[in-house]
């Protein structure tokens, strides 16, 4: 690796993927060396737009770059991401990880084996309100999330439980820090042939309880997070960037001599999530340390959507156990 600048390339430069190239462009120790995508007017697009070079060949790329951002299709993760990794590059692949466990599980024992950063662009974890939340949390009891989006073609490769939900576990199991014991999916398509709306309930082996409801097909955007636990609840909205905390203020006495209620709300507009994202990766490649979210995170939050989405496909009517 170069001591003074990183070498970088996006291998995917659709809706998602430029914001990737205008990431890297904007950091002084990073050397963007090339954009790659299979589209040859979009390439050549992005590449003028940015100032760098474009392939429609990802292996062009390979031996030029210390790390790259990896935005393809998600049909393609695996065999385009074997490669990088293959060829000894640090990577963050977008989400999900890969379709499948064995394949998510071959990425993340190459990526040991060659000492590489394997970081999963799971971007909510880098969320303030999620990221002020975490130090709050004692003992979950209860966790909601709903995440609704207004319908767009983008992302109709997968369903809605590996386009928008999966934040949402990921986030749960980072928090909940035990094990999905049992678990009841439904959901429906309403426009793609894929299913568009779908809710689960998880219990974990330490009591935790969370319901999940994600919709690609709502008529207004909404992103949040409720957690309960013994002394307070949290909201945390991802969309609006606000973490909002109720908790009871033993200290302080109503007329009633009852305990009082404290109500606070943080809101931190000027963050950038996309960005801590990718400097969290640069920094993890450059000092050797292992990403915030990692390869294994990738890999659990896909194999809880992937039980979800095959209870869905069964019309499940009972709690499930969660096989791993």
């Amino acid at each position: 690796m170069k001591k003074d600048k990183l070498r970088v390339a996006v291998i995917g430069v659709g809706h998602l993927g430029e914001y990737h190239v205008q990431k890297y462009k904007a950091l002084p120790h990073v050397e963007l060396v090339g954009v790659v995508d299979v589209d040859g007017e979009r390439v050549k697009e992005i590449s003028d737009r940015y100032d760098t070079v474009g392939h429609e060949d990802h292996s062009a790329i390979l031996s030029q770059v210390d790390a790259v951002s990896l935005a393809v299709t998600t049909e393609m993760h695996f065999e385009v991401a074997k490669d990088v990794l293959a060829n000894n590059v640090h990577m963050l692949i977008e989400k999900p990880i890969t379709y499948d466990l064995k394949e998510a599980d071959k990425l993340i024992q190459m990526a040991r084996e060659r000492n590489l950063v394997l970081q999963v662009g799971l971007i909510e974890r880098f969320n303030p309100a999620i990221k002020k939340l975490e130090p709050l949390l004692k003992k979950p009891v209860f966790l909601e999330s709903h995440r609704m989006n207004l319908f767009t073609t983008r992302g109709l490769d997968v369903d809605v439980v590996l386009d928008l939900m999966i934040h949402d576990l990921d986030i749960i199991l980072h928090l909940v820090q035990s094990t999905v014991k049992e678990a009841h999916a439904v959901g429906m398509p309403v426009i793609t042939e894929k299913t568009d709306i779908a809710n689960v309930r998880l219990i974990f082996e330490d009591g935790t309880v969370a319901n999940l409801t994600a919709s690609r097909v709502s008529g207004k955007m909404l992103r949040k997070i409720r957690v309960f636990q013994p002394d307070a609840y949290f909201s945390a909205d991802c969309g609006k960037r606000q973490l909002t905390a109720i908790k009871l203020d033993s200290t302080s006495k109503d007329a009633n001599d009852f305990p009082e209620v404290a109500t606070s709300k943080e809101i931190y507009d000027a963050s950038d999530p996309l960005a801590d994202e990718i400097s969290s990766f640069v920094n993890a490649v450059q000092s050797g340390s292992d990403p915030i979210v990692t390869g294994e995170d990738g890999r659990n939050a896909l194999s809880i959507a992937l039980s979800i989405i095959h209870q869905i496909e069964r019309g499940c009517q009972n709690f499930e156990p969660i096989c791993t």
